[in-house]
């Protein structure tokens, strides 16, 4: 199943990649180091899920911002840093492009964003508490995450 993830995984980010061919992106090894390190300024980190797939985890810190229109709300400074994810880098890569063109100048996409940052063991949440799991969008973008790390049975948590 390895080989499987890893050529998927290929696939996945060749097709954020072509998708969003401008949209600048961060690895996670990067930002663990950015916010490890607590270098100011500290970038906010957006999660670009639906409610249900963020209540089963998200990283630490994180506002959920599904859209355009929730990040303006937030009324961020368009010069502090932003790291947006969601489960692959697809949606939030499309959130990243849309910021970008509203002024924001360093916002980023976390690449491979929270499946590939829980597939490295990093840390997770949920209402403050430390979990393990993450909520697989659905039976086969979860098989993008490694064994016992995806919610059974994927289903809307509200």
């Amino acid at each position: 199943m390895g080989l499987v993830r890893a050529v998927a995984w290929w696939a996945v980010m060749g097709w954020v990649q072509r998708a969003f061919p401008g949209v600048p992106s961060l690895t996670t090894p990067a930002l663990a180091d950015w916010l490890s390190e607590g270098n100011a300024p500290l970038p906010i980190l957006l999660d670009v899920r639906r409610e249900y797939e963020f209540a089963v985890s998200h990283l630490p810190g994180a506002h959920r911002t599904p859209n355009r229109e929730a990040a303006l709300v937030l009324a961020l400074d368009p010069h502090q840093p932003i790291v947006a994810y969601c489960s692959v880098g697809y949606r939030s890569a499309r959130l990243v492009a849309q910021l970008r063109q509203a002024g924001y100048t360093q916002v980023y996409n976390l690449e491979g964003s929270i499946f590939r940052w829980a597939n490295e063991g990093r840390s997770l949440v949920s209402q403050g508490q430390p979990v393990s799991v993450v909520h697989p969008f659905n039976p086969t973008w979860g098989l993008l995450l490694r064994p016992g790390l995806a919610v059974q049975p994927p289903q809307e948590i509200s």
